[in-house]
């Protein structure tokens, strides 16, 4: 009597059903798989910008100078933290200037740290990454006690955020993100 004995492995047939079921699973997770990462670029950029007004509240304090976080300022999607180079009630040409951000006119770091001539804190300008904008922003101005303020028309100096606070808001494609700020100076990430 001959025993045959069973030979190990897949037939043809079953590793052709395998790679269509992991093809299937493929094409589902791939779409969400696009949005997943969209997410993670659009929380990323938001923490980075919560970050940059953090450190723009920090300084106006340390250094007990004012100092402004402008949006779209050389073109969509630029923010900078900027000393202001006047004083709240009288501010300076300079300070409403639409080349303000430019790091030619006002490199960073500074090419000096003279308290007499300024500006000694600007910050480097930044970059939203690709696709993701500014839906919703207004420059911000820290003061040295730590309270945020915000431009309402030509009133100088720029009253205090009321305790509502403002919302600073990022897009990238279907998703947003909103970063609050209040008048004394809390800068919250918003889920």
């Amino acid at each position: 009597m001959v025993l045959e004995t069973p030979e190990g492995g897949f037939t043809l047939l079953e590793m052709l059903m395998i790679t269509t079921v992991f093809a299937i699973i493929a094409g589902i997770g791939t779409p969400l798989f696009n949005d997943i990462t969209d997410s993670i670029k659009l929380g990323d950029a938001a923490r980075q910008v919560e970050r940059e007004l953090q450190t723009a509240r920090l300084t106006a304090v340390s250094a007990n100078q004012p100092m402004r976080v402008r949006f779209n300022c050389n073109a969509a999607g630029e923010y900078r933290m900027v000393e202001l180079v006047g004083t709240p009630s009288v501010p300076a040409a300079a300070d409403g200037a639409t080349d303000r951000c430019s790091t030619t006119l006002y490199p960073f770091p500074a090419a000096d740290r003279n308290p007499l001539t300024r500006p000694n804190n600007d910050g480097p300008l930044r970059y939203l990454p690709p696709l993701t904008t500014f839906t919703t922003s207004a420059t911000i101005e820290f003061w040295p006690d730590g309270t945020a303020h915000m431009a309402s028309g030509t009133i100088n100096p720029w009253p205090v955020i009321p305790s509502t606070g403002t919302n600073i808001v990022l897009t990238r494609k279907s998703k947003t993100k909103s970063i609050l700020v209040n008048g004394i100076g809390k800068v919250q990430l918003l889920p």
